[in-house]
């Protein structure tokens, strides 16, 4: 078997299926859209019989979840090495506000990943790939990578291998009617102005995350 069909699944294990509120699974599309959005996920497994996690930065690329990290990282050399993990994602759509406080409720998306972390085959590759989620159009701006900063850099790939994710949402109001006032708090992410700490003028990336209108490619 190769690393990429990860370990056997078993159907009936609680992991792998939703075995509260099934009907608010998600497919592999909402799952995808979700990676594509959301830039912080946490990363967890077990180290020295004690849980660890940490969120760190992610990209999504193709079938598999891009992370990164210190060579230094004792943790990340321990996943490095085989040990099963679990990488979660969720975002906040909305608070749900219901005329009790027991139906007040959230939408909202959320994905659990798991499986075996992998080195990345081009570290390079993979880096460009991560800085062009977080910043689209940064990479094309700045000096390439250099061997010293790659070599202290890790570079680690997690497999989306279907029966080793879950993916679910809420949406919609809270349920029942009612004669008091009930609704939905919508919440996003936005990005405010830059704050400038060297140069003059940001570059057409860093402009682009707050006005989507602009070109990444260093044009108006």
């Amino acid at each position: 078997m190769t690393s990429d069909e990860g370990p056997p699944v078993d159907a009936t294990s609680p992991l792998a299926s939703l075995t509260r509120k099934p009907e608010r699974a998600a497919d592999r599309a909402m799952l995808d859209a979700l990676l594509d959005e959301a830039k912080v996920g946490t990363l967890g497994t077990v180290v020295d019989g004690l849980p660890w996690s940490v969120p760190m930065l992610f990209a999504r690329h193709r079938d598999s979840i891009l992370l990164h990290g210190s060579t230094g990282a004792g943790a990340l050399r321990h996943v490095a090495a085989g040990a099963p993990v679990t990488f979660t994602v969720f975002t906040l759509d909305g608070l749900v506000v219901a005329d009790t406080l027991f139906d007040h409720s959230a939408n909202y998306r959320s994905a659990v990943i798991r499986g075996v972390l992998e080195p990345s085959d081009d570290a390079q590759d993979a880096l460009e790939v991560l800085s062009d989620k977080l910043i689209p159009g940064r990479v094309a701006e700045v000096r390439s990578t250099t061997r010293k900063e790659l070599a202290a850099t890790v570079v680690l790939r997690l497999p989306i291998v279907d029966g080793q994710w879950i993916a679910k949402a809420r949406t919609g109001g809270p349920g029942g009617d009612s004669a008091d006032w009930t609704g939905v708090v919508p919440v996003r992410t936005v990005y405010d102005a830059p704050v400038t700490y060297s140069g003059e003028t940001p570059p057409a990336s860093v402009q682009a995350l707050v006005d989507p209108s602009q070109t990444t490619d260093g044009r108006d």
